[in-house]
């Protein structure tokens, strides 16, 4: 600290301790820094590899906290840029636009408010594009608000109705089984304009939202899933053949995203952990009221 303002003979007299001494001290913190560098870089490579370079130095740190590893996220940053560990990241495509004149549009029923208390109270959907060498590949996901997971998910060959949002609408409600009073928030791409979409969100009771137009923000959830989609898991090795490409998303999507990637916006827990702490909170809150409700008999 006063190095350059005094120097190290003149300190060490004051403190009534040796020069050598002084430097003895200095080297073994020097080693102990070095030794919790190396075993904090160990556990960053761990991290690191096991989540296939998808993770940066936030969700890193986040995992180090869970360990009880004391450090800051600097640090952290710090190690990694010495290790030449950089996160893979997604080179932007143009893709092709719809030409298709829109019709009646539903209302906008979220003006971009994303907090939901509870699962199954909004879904929200999109669609987006995935180059392959064989084509296009068209991925539709239709997210629970609450949690962040996807639900519902459909990769077709084409942009059909049946074969985009209504195949993952039909997975959606098999594992969620909607309940009335849902909102079905997406842009305004035809597909969930059409007919046949409508009619079925009607047999659920569903009410339908949508985008305000060429705001991209309003259905800022789902297209943020698909920029990590396309940042983590499509780099140049995976736009080989549409097959391919299908059964990484699957992979990636149902073994991975939903079940152990961390989410900063669920206090970094995966979608998985969060709804099962929700659940587990709930039925404290039932058991809490049953016990009340025994004391007010007695």
């Amino acid at each position: 600290m006063f190095k350059k303002e005094f120097p190290v003979e003149r300190m060490a007299k004051a403190l009534n301790i040796t020069r050598d001494s002084y430097y003895k001290w200095l080297k073994r913190k020097q080693n102990r820094r070095k030794q919790e560098n190396e075993f904090l870089l160990s556990r960053i490579r761990y991290i690191f590899n096991l989540h296939k370079k998808r993770y940066g130095s936030s969700r890193i740190y986040a995992e180090l906290k869970k360990e009880n590893i004391v450090c800051s996220r600097r640090r952290v940053a710090r190690l990694m840029k010495s290790a030449n560990l950089i996160s893979i990241r997604y080179k932007k495509h143009k893709y092709p636009k719809n030409s298709d004149k829109p019709d009646k549009y539903p209302p906008n029923l979220l003006n971009q408010n994303f907090t939901v208390d509870s699962p199954d109270k909004v879904w929200v959907s999109d669609i987006t594009y995935i180059p392959t060498k064989e084509g296009w590949l068209y991925v539709t996901t239709i997210i629970d608000l609450f949690n962040r997971e996807v639900i519902g998910h459909s990769r077709s060959y084409n942009l059909k109705t049946e074969n985009t949002v209504i195949k993952a609408f039909g997975e959606a409600a098999r594992k969620r089984k909607p309940k009335e009073n849902l909102i079905f928030h997406s842009d305004r791409g035809i597909q969930y304009r059409s007919e046949a979409f409508r009619n079925i969100l009607k047999d659920f009771n569903i009410t339908q939202s949508a985008s305000g137009k060429g705001n991209r923000y309003d259905n800022a959830v789902a297209e943020s899933f698909f920029k990590t989609l396309k940042s983590e898991l499509l780099s140049k090795d995976a736009f080989r053949t549409r097959k391919e490409t299908k059964t990484k998303i699957f992979e990636y999507i149902e073994a991975y995203y939903n079940k152990k990637r961390i989410h900063s916006t669920l206090g970094w827990f995966s979608q998985k952990e969060y709804l099962e702490n929700y659940y587990k909170n709930a039925g404290k809150g039932d058991e809490n009221i049953h016990q009340r409700e025994q004391k007010e008999a007695v």
